[in-house]
């Protein structure tokens, strides 16, 4: 959060890793999260007046990310024909093991997520805004967000194939943060 005392331009780089990991959560595509990044920072950099200091930084380029995102979707409505079949050959199946389960399998469910719910998962999840911060970057209710956030939750659990109280077993903190269901609320 800037204090106002420092300029905004001189904190842009201490956001860049969580900016990229959540443009890489919305394009699944690394160059094009390194593309949405640098516009994102473009953006910013050119429109950093409109910035109000003593606000969250973080949160107002994650608003303009998710913004720049959503426009450039609605820009190219087109989905590329899997003919091929070369996407498909891309995904993972679940490797038989003794229930662990790898980082792999859960980018590919977590892939099969609607857009709104990996948005809310990753918002409130990986990156530890609260509700009512992901909801003002959203533009929805606070309501929406936690609906969004416990029904990928819930979407996920199925796909991943856990029974009703399993844990997912990982160690890395990110995605246990997108699965835990006391994600940050205030």
């Amino acid at each position: 959060m800037n204090d106002g005392s420092v300029d905004p331009r001189d904190e842009l780089v201490t956001h860049l890793g969580a900016l990229r990991a959540f443009a890489l959560s919305l394009t699944r595509n690394s160059s094009a999260a390194d593309d949405l990044v640098q516009d994102t920072i473009l953006k910013a950099w050119s429109n950093i007046d409109r910035f109000q200091r003593g606000t969250n930084l973080r949160a107002w380029l994650f608003t303009i990310l998710r913004n720049t995102f959503y426009s450039a979707r609605r820009k190219t409505r087109r989905e590329v024909a899997d003919v091929d079949g070369i996407h498909a050959s891309r995904l993972a199946t679940k490797p038989d093991h003794d229930g662990r389960l790898a980082l792999a399998d859960f980018r590919v469910a977590f892939e099969q997520l609607p857009d709104e719910q990996r948005e809310a998962l990753i918002l409130v999840g990986a990156s530890g805004f609260a509700y009512e911060e992901a909801a003002q970057m959203c533009g929805v209710a606070v309501g929406t967000i936690k609906s969004r956030a416990n029904r990928g939750r819930k979407r996920l659990s199925e796909l991943l194939q856990l029974a009703e109280g399993e844990e997912l077993t990982m160690t890395d903190p990110a995605t246990m943060a997108v699965m835990a269901a006391s994600a940050s609320s205030g």
